[in-house]
């Protein structure tokens, strides 16, 4: 099958946010590298093109500068903080902890419903908005002219030339499969499957001849992170007050927090493990964005 996609490489993002998830900084979560490639696709329709569809996105990260500070003999990082301007009395306002990065990725796009002779406009574009965009709330100081690529699937040197140009990076695939087999099969509850993976075990041996031995061990080999994918309806849909589309119904809602890896890509043997895409499940109130592949697909 021939698949289409637009390669934006090396996008370096001043300031974005780093809150990963509810719990934890790292890595801008995908929720809103999704939203930003959505908000793409809103741009290039409003333009002229209204049948194009940006169906899933891969992301690939060169680059990630955390703003955080460690002192000599302290224990734990703090973050950068920005001097806000003073208030109308002159007093300093109250000081709201954001974190922040500086970072440089690649982006992926899967893209359909767009005719061949449309492609060259669809690129022109595209470059034009991305100097005008947020990426993960942060701003966008260079990046490099948009490509496009024709991969068909059952040419394996094709899909090693696509891989190739997401080096040198990490790209972050969905591991919620590990979180499934805990729950299923060790009978825990999701946030025990959780943290079982990301737990770090120490342990000790000790010879014959009274040597101790430390090893340090997690449960899954492999770069294994805690990331936001999606938000989880808690409320039944209806009109808050004050909410500012009236058009669109309100619902309040939770973060839904999973497990997602950092491979390389030259190590994914499916592109499907590492694009993303939205996914909505009515009957359980789910907003998500997931991997089209949920299982590992990594080779050694």
């Amino acid at each position: 099958m021939i698949r289409r996609f637009l390669l934006i490489p090396h996008i370096k993002i001043h300031n974005a946010n780093a809150m990963s998830s509810p719990y934890t900084i790292g890595f801008p979560a995908m929720t809103s590298w999704l939203g930003a490639v959505h908000a793409l696709q809103r741009h290039v329709q409003q333009q002229g093109l209204t049948e194009s569809k940006f169906t899933s996105v891969a992301v690939s990260c060169h680059q990630f500068d955390l703003q955080t500070y460690k002192g000599q003999g302290d224990f734990v990082n703090s973050i950068i903080g920005t001097a806000n301007p003073l208030d109308k009395t002159g007093s300093r306002p109250a000081f709201i902890e954001e974190a922040r990065c500086h970072l440089e990725v690649t982006i992926l796009i899967e893209y359909k419903e767009v005719n061949s002779d449309d492609i060259d406009q669809l690129i022109d574009l595209i470059n034009k908005q991305l100097h005008c965009m947020k990426f993960a709330g942060g701003d966008v100081l260079s990046v490099k002219n948009t490509e496009n690529i024709i991969v068909d699937e059952d040419d394996e040197q094709a899909i090693k030339r696509v891989l190739a140009r997401l080096m040198l990076g990490y790209v972050l695939i969905e591991r919620r499969d590990l979180m499934i087999n805990s729950m299923q099969n060790e009978n825990k509850d999701a946030l025990n499957a959780l943290l079982d993976h990301l737990k770090i075990m120490h342990r000790s041996t000790q010879d014959n001849d009274g040597k101790v031995t430390w090893t340090s061990s997690r449960k899954t080999t492999g770069w294994l992170v805690p990331i936001a994918t999606g938000f989880q309806g808690i409320s039944d849909l209806g009109v808050a007050k004050h909410q500012r589309d009236n058009s669109t119904s309100h619902r309040f809602a939770e973060s839904v927090v999973t497990l997602g890896e950092f491979v390389m890509p030259y190590r994914i043997k499916d592109l499907d493990n590492m694009l993303w895409q939205y996914h909505v499940d009515t009957q359980k109130n789910l907003y998500l964005c997931r991997t089209l592949l949920t299982e590992s697909s990594i080779g050694e």
